[in-house]
């Protein structure tokens, strides 16, 4: 089959990976701004955007009733509340306005990362084609478009507010393309005769925590990094997260090729370590141009282990319980996301942003050396 016919088969759930993806670049590309309007230090900056991503937290454990309930318009809705938050941030004046239209933001985007990863996988199963890598390597290019257009637009000293009112016009389009029927969640009970392996599914949910967590670390704090830490202008800050979009979206294109030479556990190992050391590159440059050599290495390397984590507990688990598999590692994994903003605005505020990327690099080569063997011995269990 194509790469035409991929994306028509995934056509709905990919208009939720796009809006997710521009969204989110456009707001971290802008981060420096909002965060100067706010008037907040980097420790009150984390702490907001703690509190708010528990928006986040619940949406993703009531997908499934939003599910239920909204049917086909629970995608579109949950884009709708993303637009709508992020068009409040952009506006915020003050840092209580930006917190809560942040837990809007957040909990649409929570509702919409569930259901578009629960949809792929089941499309996966039902056409027998590998889509999940090509899905989140589209959401990486539309995160680079979204910082390289947003960097363009620094440039030009446009102000937020006209920019995310642009945002929110492409993502009424986005929340039209992706109505339609819903993924089939299932709530499953927590009893040992379920057939659910809940060691693997929190060991596999713990890998791609960590992996979100440099991808959020370094799309929520590169661009602050280059314009802060040296001295880069702002359309450098906003290469930063540009970059790293682009580079995980090459490799998560390439992602699929390679897994055909190397074990899934293995190609996640070398990709953690090789991310750790782009991470280290980011934090001990002294110059822009190594910063962003840097960042682009780590996006190269941590594309992969996401996506590769999903789809290997997808195969390993028995078919009723692939959904809720998936559905309960994606929550866990995307755990980085509420306490990944926070630990770098605390890290920063008392040691400085190299201190925080080197800490991030040092949490992946943990995951590289004892997480991902552990993963790949329970892994060797189950199909025993």
């Amino acid at each position: 089959m194509s790469l035409k016919n991929d994306l028509y088969l995934t056509r709905k759930p990919l208009a939720g990976f796009l809006a997710i993806g521009m969204t989110w670049a456009v707001y971290f590309a802008q981060m420096p701004v909002i965060k100067a309007n706010v008037e907040a230090s980097d420790g009150a900056y984390g702490a907001a955007v703690l509190f708010s991503a528990f928006g986040a937290l619940a949406a993703m454990w009531l997908a499934p009733a939003c599910q239920k309930y909204a049917k086909g318009l629970a995608l579109p809705l949950g884009i709708a509340a993303l637009g709508l938050g992020m068009f409040g941030a952009g506006a915020a004046a003050s840092l209580a306005f930006l917190t809560v239209a942040l837990l809007l933001a957040s909990a649409g985007s929570g509702v919409v990362d569930v259901l578009i990863n629960a949809r792929v996988s089941e499309i996966e199963e039902r056409s027998g084609r590998s889509l999940m890598n090509l899905n989140h390597a589209l959401y990486s290019f539309a995160y680079a478009g979204g910082a390289l257009a947003t960097g363009a637009l620094r440039s030009l000293e446009v102000t937020p507010v006209p920019v995310f009112a642009g945002v929110c016009v492409i993502l009424v389009f986005f929340a039209w393309a992706s109505n339609g029927v819903a993924p089939d969640v299932q709530d499953m009970p927590d009893t040992p005769h379920n057939g659910l392996p809940h060691l693997l599914v929190f060991l596999v949910g713990l890998v791609v925590m960590m992996a979100f967590l440099a991808e959020a670390a370094s799309e929520g704090w590169s661009a602050l990094h280059l314009e802060r830490t040296l001295g880069g202008s702002a359309g450098e800050g906003a290469m930063g997260p540009a970059l790293l979009g682009l580079t995980m979206g090459i490799g998560r294109l390439s992602g699929h090729a390679l897994s055909r030479w190397l074990r899934d556990t293995h190609l996640m190992l070398v990709a953690t370590l090789v991310s750790a050391a782009g991470l280290v590159l980011a934090a001990l440059a002294g110059s822009v141009a190594v910063a962003l050599t840097g960042f682009a290495i780590a996006g190269l390397g941590i594309s992969v282990v996401a996506p590769l984590a999903l789809a290997l507990i997808g195969r390993v688990v028995a078919p009723q319980v692939r959904l809720a598999a998936i559905s309960r590692a994606s929550v866990l994994g995307y755990g980085a996301f509420f306490f990944g903003p926070p630990l770098m605005g605390f890290i920063a505020e008392g040691f400085g942003l190299r201190t925080a990327f080197g800490a991030i690099a040092a949490m992946l080569c943990l995951t590289a050396l004892a997480l991902i063997p552990a993963v790949a011995r329970r892994v060797a269990y189950a199909r025993a």
